[in-house]
């Protein structure tokens, strides 16, 4: 934290949080459009949708890693 002070300066360091939450919202949300497609155009083609599910278990684990990095980023600001 203090070299993040050091190398931005404190004025700084919350315009920079707020860019990398956005950003990480926008991830998220481009994910969730992804899979929705993905899963909209297998149902229309008659494919079975129920082997997307490790694929799910894996982006949820992807997202609540980046929830608990953002969530860190949040406190220490």
């Amino acid at each position: 934290m203090f070299i993040a002070v050091m190398v931005f300066g404190a004025d700084k360091l919350p315009e920079i949080a707020r860019g990398l939450g956005k950003g990480m919202r926008t991830l998220k949300d481009a994910s969730n459009e992804i899979k929705h497609e993905i899963t909209k155009t297998a149902e229309n083609h008659g494919i079975d949708t129920s082997v997307t599910s490790d694929v799910k278990k894996e982006l949820d684990k992807v997202k609540d890693d980046l929830e608990d990095f953002t969530g860190s980023v949040r406190r220490k600001f």
